[in-house]
């Protein structure tokens, strides 16, 4: 795997190329994602208590299509050192979003887990003694028809700790997945490359809102993945 870069961009959430306009039907192709919060979604998502999680990076809807269906993302996430729950089992609510694509608010698509290697079981070890996770949300309303995967990227305590996120698991789950992510990365005889560029303006940096009480950056880091 190639080492890992940012590209630093500070984007307007509003900027063409990234998000579009929802209200467009010019701006239906060639997007690689539109901006939840221009037309009432929100970029936190709903944990269920009144609060959110950030939904922190985002998989490109100008990555390679077949990346975007559910059997790809699981690949590619395997690729990368995530996989399904233990036993397929999940545990807890799921969580919601509303991507402002008209769906309202949906709940995760998947979630899934830092493996430590296996990607077999390896995700049981994580459900004892926490890690990195993230869930997956579909924007894909007529609204806002993208197609782009928002994920909910944290890093988070042990179950004896409930699984709350570890002070900065935001930030810190964030970077962890774009730095394993970022380059060359294979699965399953699937190759893939992987850019990484920063986001401002989409998140509020700060704890206001945000589940846990655990102060985030404010960026979102958009992942563009072709498959080679």
């Amino acid at each position: 795997m190639l080492a890992f870069q940012f590209l630093s961009l500070a984007v307007q959430p509003t900027s063409n190329f990234f998000s579009g306009n929802p209200q467009d039907p010019l701006a239906t192709k060639g997007v690689a994602f539109y901006d939840p919060n221009s037309n009432g979604g929100s970029m936190l998502d709903n944990a269920g208590d009144g609060y959110g999680e950030p939904l922190n990076v985002i998989i490109s809807a100008l990555s390679s299509p077949a990346v975007l269906t559910d059997a790809g993302l699981l690949n590619f996430a395997q690729a990368i050192g995530f996989s399904f729950e233990c036993l397929h089992q999940h545990l807890g609510a799921p969580q919601s979003a509303n991507l402002g694509d008209g769906n309202g608010w949906v709940n995760q698509t998947v979630e899934l887990r830092w493996d430590f290697g296996s990607s077999e079981i390896g995700t049981c070890l994580e459900s004892l003694v926490g890690g990195n996770h993230f869930r997956v949300f579909r924007q894909n309303g007529t609204q806002a028809n993208s197609g782009a995967l928002f994920l909910a990227v944290s890093q988070e305590e042990d179950v004896e700790e409930g699984h709350t996120i570890i002070q900065n698991g935001y930030n810190v789950g964030r970077d962890s997945m774009v730095a394993a992510a970022t380059g060359n990365t294979k699965h399953n005889g699937v190759s893939y490359h992987t850019t990484a560029q920063n986001i401002t303006g989409l998140l509020a940096p700060g704890s206001e809102g945000v589940n846990h009480g655990v102060a985030q950056d404010g960026i979102t880091t958009l992942l563009t993945v072709t498959i080679l």
